[in-house]
């Protein structure tokens, strides 16, 4: 029989062979199922981390001294309290102003306290710009205080805000009566822009935010882990789900340039009130150290450490570095602020 007569016939009993046809239909049934499955559990993935729309975050978390005001097309949130010389509080990366409740609670009584929302954070949200640059931050800042007329003041942040109070002082040292910082970041910082940005792959948090990254970040800030409440990661968490939030808030990573930190520091002349954490790993301890040298010509320094307290110290240790905050400003008013 000719080869090409045994071939044909091969060929057409390979095709007709019903053990192979079934072999293949079953191979392509478990590749459609687990294309199914694989759709199904994005599509669940994305409808568990989707965004929480703003008006909801906003009857969930705003007090009764909330207030809303727009700055250059951002729309802030803050909140204004009590009477007397003023304090400006800015609140570090990934926080709220919420987290200053302990050192308001400290103050009120009398000093008038004003906290805000950075732009992609807490319930300001997004800014319609797109910049999230230091240039930016700093400007929002400055005219939201010449909006509440605001003359002169003692302002303070930690961490993030800590640099922002930093610069704000050293732009407007006619505006500054005082400087209060909690675990500055602006050292930090520098070292973190040195290593690069952030990675492509982290926007992929834009889509897939799991509660446990807040909760693991919290904790990792924190002296003793332990004190991170249930409370505070839900808070976190869905601030951080507002929408918009997790792409302003990468974009925001993405376009933080240190500058020369030094020189700014250097600059500085008021009272400096010096606050840090000793189990800060985020900006440990040594970096107090080249804090206070950089500080050399302000009009004073007064350093406390806290044994036992990490990074988000306003959170860990906020009564205690309210008390300690107050019985400082208590001791150098000297202007009346405001």
């Amino acid at each position: 029989m000719p080869h090409w007569l045994i071939g044909g016939r091969m060929a057409r009993q390979h095709r007709l062979d019903p053990t192979t046809e079934e072999q293949v239909r079953d191979r392509m049934k478990i590749l459609a199922a687990i294309l199914a499955l694989a759709v199904a559990a994005l599509a669940t993935a994305l409808w568990a981390y989707r965004d929480i729309p703003a008006t909801t975050l906003e009857a969930r978390y705003t007090g009764p001294a909330s207030k809303f005001i727009y700055i250059d097309g951002a729309r802030i949130h803050y909140r204004d309290q009590g009477s007397g010389p003023v304090v400006v509080l800015i609140h570090g990366n990934f926080s709220n102003l919420i987290d200053w409740d302990p050192w308001v609670d400290a103050l009120e009584d009398r000093y008038r306290v004003v906290r805000f929302d950075l732009t992609s954070h807490g319930l300001t949200g997004p800014d319609p710009t797109g910049d999230y640059s230091q240039e930016r931050t700093l400007a929002l800042t400055a005219r939201l205080i010449d909006a509440l007329g605001l003359r002169r003041i003692s302002i303070g942040g930690t961490s993030l805000g800590g640099t922002i109070a930093v610069h704000y002082a050293a732009a407007h040292p006619e505006r500054v009566a005082r400087l209060i910082l909690l675990n500055p970041g602006m050292l930090e910082g520098k070292e973190m822009a040195r290593r690069g940005g952030v990675p492509k792959a982290a926007y992929l948090l834009k889509y897939i935010l799991p509660r446990a990254l807040p909760a693991a970040m919290l904790r990792s800030g924190f002296g003793d882990p332990s004190k991170v409440s249930d409370a505070l990661i839900d808070r976190w968490y869905d601030l951080w789900m507002r929408e918009g939030q997790r792409q302003a808030q990468l974009d925001r990573l993405s376009q933080y340039r240190a500058g020369d930190v030094e020189a700014i520091i250097r600059s500085i002349r008021v009272p400096v009130l010096l606050l840090w954490g000793e189990a800060d790993s985020t900006a440990p301890i040594q970096q107090a150290q080249e804090f206070l040298k950089l500080l050399g010509n302000a009009a004073s320094v007064k350093f406390i450490k806290y044994p036992g307290v990490g990074h988000m110290a306003v959170e860990e240790a906020g009564a205690e570095t309210g008390r300690d905050l107050r019985a400082w400003l208590d001791a150098t008013a000297t202007s009346p602020g405001g």
